[in-house]
This record gives structure tokens, C-alpha cells and sequence, in this order.
């Protein structure tokens, strides 16, 4: 299986301090990748640095065949950030047509990515309105609309009812049956394995690499907040 990002010796600092230690990883095209860690592992920068809005020191970032942030990307790439990234004063509707319009398709598209994320009920409701959790799905909504042939979602499922976060994550693993590449970040470590393959940062440096099976056997646990843990102290060499 061919890789949509390649990400390699990827360096990012603020200041004088090191936020990414050189990572190198790639997301495999058409699976679903979680990224996980903690808060502060640097989860939102590395995505930051995919999606080409992040200045970084060293290292290269590949996405589809071209460098990250190209022109050439802005119709292939969709991107959920934490905070929700459409219009509060507008309906979810409005939103979603509107970000439709952008891409040249009409009302019904809009209406579909609508109710793909559970919304349609809130569908004439302001944004401003929503919940929080509501919020980020009208931002998932518009993201998809475009049909990307990445997207990359920044803690999707924070704020989500346990039913809503199961109805995404399926939704998330049919657009990959579909074609798209998914990068999913998330600090909660139940969510590790809903994903094809995870991504483990822990202080910015890449701990694990590699299927949820994979990294169960690695640490031999069947828990994977167990074996992130058992990776930790492996990596920092501090005895279980």
C-alpha cells in the first residue's frame, strides 16, 4: 500500500524549545491512521506541519506527491481543526451549502455531508447555537462535502456522546473503504483501536509505529493504554 503523507526527520521548534524531535512516519492511503498521545505530545503541530500551516526548522513533509501546503493540495486536503472552523452566525445548512458552493456542487451535497454526521435534525439551527460536540460535526460536515482525497481530524469525537463517537468512527472507516486517507488525532487511548494503524507520540518523539495488533504483541498486553504505557518505559528506560 502506497503512503499519502511521508513525513520525514521533521523538526519543529517555538522559541528555543524543541516541539517535534525528528519524526518520521507515513499514512498509508486509503486506512484510517490514529495519531495518539497526551496533551502537549505535539499531535496538533505534526498535524499543523501535514497540512502545511506550520513553520518548521528541519525535515521534509510529502502529502499526495507534493510538499506540504502546496496550491496544488487545496482541493485534496480537508482539515477539522479542535476549534470549530465554520460560520456561528450562519445555520448548518447555510455552512454546509455555502462550503458546497466552494466546490462547486449544489444544495443536495450539502445535505447529504449533513446528515452523514448526524445533524439533520439541527439542520436550520445557528452554529452559535449548537453544543460543542454539534459544533465540531457541522466542521466535519463541511470538510467533507469536497470529498477529499485526505482528511485530517484534530480530537473529532471530543464532546461526543458514546453512540455519536461509535456512528463516526464507522463513517470514518467507510470513507477509507472508499478511497480517502484519514489521520485521526485523539489523547484517548480507547480509541486506538478503531484504527487501521496508530501513530504513537509521546514529548514530540514517535514511540510506536504500526498496527493496534502489532503494538498489543510488541508490549504484550491486549490493553492498549497498557502497551503505550510499556512503551514509554521502554523507550525512556524506566523499569515497569
Amino acid at each position: 500500500m502506497s503512503s499519502a503523507v511521508e513525513v520525514r526527520d521533521l523538526v519543529v521548534e517555538r522559541g528555543k524549545r524543541a516541539v517535534l524531535h525528528g519524526v518520521s512516519c507515513d499514512v498509508r492511503e486509503a486506512s484510517v491512521t490514529g495519531l495518539l498521545g497526551p496533551s502537549g505530545s505535539g499531535k496538533t503541530t505534526l498535524i499543523r506541519a501535514i497540512v502545511g500551516a506550520q513553520l518548521v526548522r528541519s525535515g521534509t513533509v510529502t502529502v499526495l506527491g507534493e510538499a506540504a501546503g502546496s496550491a496544488a493540495l487545496r482541493r485534496t486536503v480537508g482539515y477539522v481543526t479542535q476549534a470549530p472552523s465554520v460560520y456561528a452566525d450562519l445555520s448548518v445548512r447555510e455552512n454546509a451549502r455555502y462550503f458546497a458552493s466552494l466546490h462547486g456542487l449544489g444544495a443536495a451535497d450539502a445535505e447529504r455531508a449533513v446528515a452523514d454526521v448526524g445533524l439533520a435534525g439541527a439542520a436550520a439551527q445557528l452554529v452559535g447555537n449548537l453544543s460543542g460536540g454539534q459544533r465540531s460535526r457541522a466542521s466535519l460536515a463541511c470538510a467533507m462535502i469536497g470529498e477529499p482525497r485526505l482528511l485530517v481530524l484534530d480530537e473529532p469525537t471530543v464532546g461526543q456522546d458514546p453512540v455519536l463517537r461509535a456512528d463516526l468512527w464507522a463513517k470514518f472507516h467507510a470513507l477509507a473503504d472508499a478511497g480517502t486517507t484519514l489521520l485521526v488525532s485523539s489523547h484517548v487511548m480507547d480509541e486506538a483501536g478503531r484504527c487501521d494503524r496508530l501513530l504513537l507520540l509521546r514529548d514530540g518523539r514517535l514511540i510506536g509505529d504500526d498496527t493496534p495488533a502489532a503494538i498489543r504483541a510488541e508490549a504484550g498486553t491486549e490493553d492498549l493504554e497498557e502497551a503505550f504505557l510499556r512503551l514509554i518505559r521502554d523507550r525512556e528506560g524506566v523499569a515497569a
